[in-house]
């Protein structure tokens, strides 16, 4: 299913490789992170769903906005995806878990769950990789909103902290 999921992403992205990368790395580090914390399969299953749709709105933002801004994409992306995943084989709960992440994966407040911390984290340390984020931004998220050990560790350690 969830490669099914990732093909059918790549090919909603229409060519543009940044986004493809980047939805790409933020499943990784997603899968990787949860696999670590242990999270249960239906909380790993949701992850990775929402890991590699949370930039669906991207391509619309741009058209209708022009720039991706976060709330944005938050707004926008939480419709996007229900319909997105609709035929996807996943459960209407399910489907509304990743569409609730999907719409707050900017969100750095009321983190409810493992999934939503995990995502928060992995597209945050692909966000500071990609974007240059300065040593003080990534050690002041590394104590104000990081929160598992596994993200934690690998922020720690990519970014030599």
């Amino acid at each position: 299913m969830i490669a099914e999921i990732l093909n059918r992403m790549v090919a909603f992205s229409n060519g543009n490789l940044h986004d493809i990368a980047h939805f790409m790395k933020v499943w990784g580090f997603a899968r990787s992170i949860g696999v670590l914390e242990g999270l249960s399969d239906e909380e790993q299953l949701i992850l990775e769903v929402a890991a590699i749709t949370h930039d669906i709105a991207c391509p619309l933002c741009r058209e209708k906005y022009g720039n991706t801004n976060g709330d944005l994409q938050e707004k926008e992306g939480a419709l996007l995806v229900l319909d997105f995943l609709r035929d996807s084989g996943l459960s209407p709960a399910q489907i509304e878990r990743a569409s609730f992440l999907v719409g707050h994966h900017h969100t750095l407040t009321d983190i409810n769950g493992p999934d939503y911390q995990v995502l928060v984290e992995a597209d945050y340390i692909v966000n500071a990789e990609e974007y240059g984020f300065s040593a003080e931004n990534i050690r002041n998220a590394c104590t104000q909103f990081f929160r598992t050990t596994a993200g934690t560790n690998l922020l720690k350690s990519m970014f030599r902290l």
